[in-house]
């Protein structure tokens, strides 16, 4: 359950990071706040740590799949 509510608030946080690179122009901040928002929705539904929903993601993209 912690690890759900920490996803929750991670995705958060990603919106906010993509809200902010919209309004700037910022495309790496508006990136940033999508992939946030993928590791909090990873982090909720598999139950996962942040640091282990992390890799999973770096290890995706670094994969390019």
């Amino acid at each position: 359950m912690k690890h759900q509510m920490e996803g929750r608030w991670d995705q958060i946080r990603g919106i906010a990071r993509e809200l902010w690179g919209e309004l700037s122009g910022d495309e790496q901040q508006f990136n940033a706040g999508q992939i946030e928002r993928l590791i909090g929705r990873m982090q909720e539904k598999y139950d996962l740590s942040r640091e282990e929903a992390k890799k999973r993601v770096d290890d995706f993209l670094r994969e390019g799949r």
